[in-house]
């Protein structure tokens, strides 16, 4: 198993989604992905990156004031040396989190990370690559994250929140594209349904420029 990866970036920034949400955390964005989501925000780390070694990537995050490091993308598991690379961070004391689309199996994760796991909804023009047999292997230390673009993308989420049980396994967040969705219309929908999802927004484009990098 490779202990070189592409990175796209690493930076310490403010935690905008999901259980930590407003905490300050080191983000490892690694480079490359299998998919192409219609709304994607970070294309550039389809192809942009730098080789570095796991201990270079250890190094390169000891300096900032912090023990929670996501790993993120792009898609991470595309690159073998993502699994070893959270099995360091988790051996050096680090509360590990990690964004996957769920389009690859998770089987390999260390089940010490928090595995957010992104389900692709029809807007997103990559919903046929979801792995089902993913959910069965969450449990309530993961989280389910559906980022939906239209009406019909929540319907979609809500129709596969019940006949799976969603609820049942992890914590379950609905967030809408930014631009395209209007937050407020989401909301309303999830009361109307009375849904026991968390509705859940993208701080970090509050605070900062929502096409910055490395934020």
């Amino acid at each position: 198993m490779s202990e070189t990866l592409t990175v796209n970036e690493i930076f310490f920034s403010i935690q905008g989604e999901a259980s930590k949400s407003g905490f300050p955390c080191i983000f490892i964005r690694l480079s490359f992905c299998n998919l192409r989501c219609s709304w994607c925000d970070t294309e550039y780390s389809f192809y942009e990156g730098q080789e570095m070694s796991i201990d270079d990537v250890m190094d390169s995050i000891s300096g900032f004031p912090c023990n929670l490091v996501e790993l993120t993308g792009g898609e991470p598991l595309v690159q073998e040396g993502a699994i070893p690379l959270m099995e360091r961070l988790l051996e050096a004391g680090y509360e590990v989190m990690l964004e996957t689309s769920g389009s690859l199996d998770i089987s390999g994760v260390d089940p010490r990370v928090k595995r957010i796991l992104d389900v692709k909804c029809p807007g997103s023009g990559m919903s046929s690559r979801n792995r089902p047999e993913n959910l069965a292997l969450l449990t309530p230390h993961d989280e389910l994250k559906f980022v939906l673009k239209d009406r019909h993308d929540y319907e979609w989420a809500k129709d596969m929140l019940h006949r799976e049980k969603l609820t049942e396994i992890c914590p379950v967040y609905f967030s809408p594209v930014w631009d395209s969705l209007p937050s407020g219309e989401l909301a309303e929908w999830i009361l109307d349904d009375g849904l026991e999802v968390r509705f859940q927004l993208q701080i970090h484009k509050f605070l900062w420029d929502p096409k910055a990098r490395g934020v």
